[in-house]
């Protein structure tokens, strides 16, 4: 944990918030390297079933540039900066916990990485959206680079990459890039919403759910016996009886 990033939350929805408002949320290689070790303790904390992300003020404007000329000077410095960047991203990327990303202000370079590496990202009318690698001399990471595929497509991808333009709100849900846009004043509201409904669903769904999209992602189109074996723990599970009873007799259902 540093200064700059704050976890907190009691119950089942817990919020990272990216805490560096002099800096527009700007990512310092002590912040990167930190988020590792705070996607192990939500994973670790069984009474957490969803994370949010989120800015102060603004998402985060990327990595703070003012480090590359120490933390990134020659080959091998950059090399291990962009490790830990990519260890971060990945962090996040496979928290097998759903992860939502509360997007306001500014989302830019490795702040929009960390938001593509969420599950899902819901935005403010003010948000505005930029990878910039070609505005610095930098290749993107594959990883990365195929989140963003993933999110909008290769030429979408392609035109974000190669022009390091900003996007505003309406463009980057019209392309897939957010999955809904709402004023700032309801954004807040509207992710607790999600967060909520998404932790009283039943974990086990939820993280079958989301293992069998990341397996189609990575090139699975067929069941095999680690598929099967979800269907499995889902047809034994307490919480297939109590879904099964509560449609039954017409109540919301209680997942413990």
């Amino acid at each position: 944990m540093t200064p700059h990033l704050r976890l907190d939350g009691s119950g089942p929805v817990a919020t990272l918030t990216i805490d560096r408002p002099a800096k527009r949320n700007a990512l310092s290689l002590e912040m990167w390297a930190a988020l590792p070790s705070i996607m192990q303790a939500v994973e670790d904390d069984d009474a957490v079933r969803v994370l949010v992300v989120r800015g102060n003020e603004h998402f985060s404007a990327g990595a703070d540039i003012g480090e590359f000329r120490t933390h990134r000077r020659g080959a091998a410095a950059a090399r291990r900066y962009s490790e830990i960047v990519h260890a971060a991203e990945r962090a996040i990327a496979t928290l097998r916990k759903p992860t939502i990303a509360a997007v306001s202000g500014y989302c830019l370079g490795g702040g929009c990485e960390m938001a593509l590496a969420c599950d899902l990202r819901i935005a403010s009318e003010d948000a505005r959206f930029g990878i910039t690698p070609a505005k610095l001399g930098i290749v993107y990471s594959l990883a990365s680079t195929k989140q963003l595929v993933d999110a909008v497509g290769p030429a979408w991808a392609r035109q974000i990459l190669y022009t390091g333009d900003h996007l505003d709100a309406a463009t980057a849900l019209r392309i897939g890039l957010v999955n809904e846009v709402h004023p700032a004043n309801d954004l807040p509201a509207r992710v607790r919403e999600l967060a909520g409904t998404i932790a009283s669903r039943a974990p086990v769904s939820v993280r079958g759910s989301e293992e069998i999209i990341a397996r189609i992602l990575h090139g699975q189109h067929a069941d095999d016996d680690p598929v099967r074996a979800l269907y499995d723990a889902s047809y034994t599970s307490a919480e297939y009886a109590e879904g099964v009873d509560a449609f039954l007799e017409k109540r919301p259902p209680r997942f413990l």
